[in-house]
């Protein structure tokens, strides 16, 4: 059976010394770890310059449990509320008028 990798996204620390994973939440407010699939649909939602590591399932489980963190997402997509236009146009802001002494 082949092994499972899933790419997750990390933060690495300035000195380079220091890698933590980094978590994210669900809409109703509990915490979870992402992976992807592959390197391609991670740097397709954070960008190519997202730092990653690969776990296995277990390993990222067991990274995350003590941290009470028991949801893993595979492949997130970016879920964010969609913008609506100003059902009425904004009136243009006021503009300062300086007085000359």
């Amino acid at each position: 059976m082949a092994r499972v990798v899933w790419h997750v996204p990390v933060t690495v620390s300035s000195t380079g010394t220091t890698t933590a994973l980094r978590l994210f939440r669900l809409r109703d407010g509990r915490r979870c770890a992402v992976g992807f699939s592959s390197p391609e649909s991670l740097a397709a939602l954070f960008g190519p310059d997202q730092a990653f590591t690969e776990f296995g399932e277990p390993a990222l489980r067991a990274l995350t449990a003590p941290l009470g963190i028991d949801t893993l997402v595979l492949d997130p997509r970016l879920v964010a509320p969609p913008v609506t236009a100003p059902a009425t146009p904004l009136a243009p802001a006021p503009t300062a008028q300086l007085q000359h002494r």
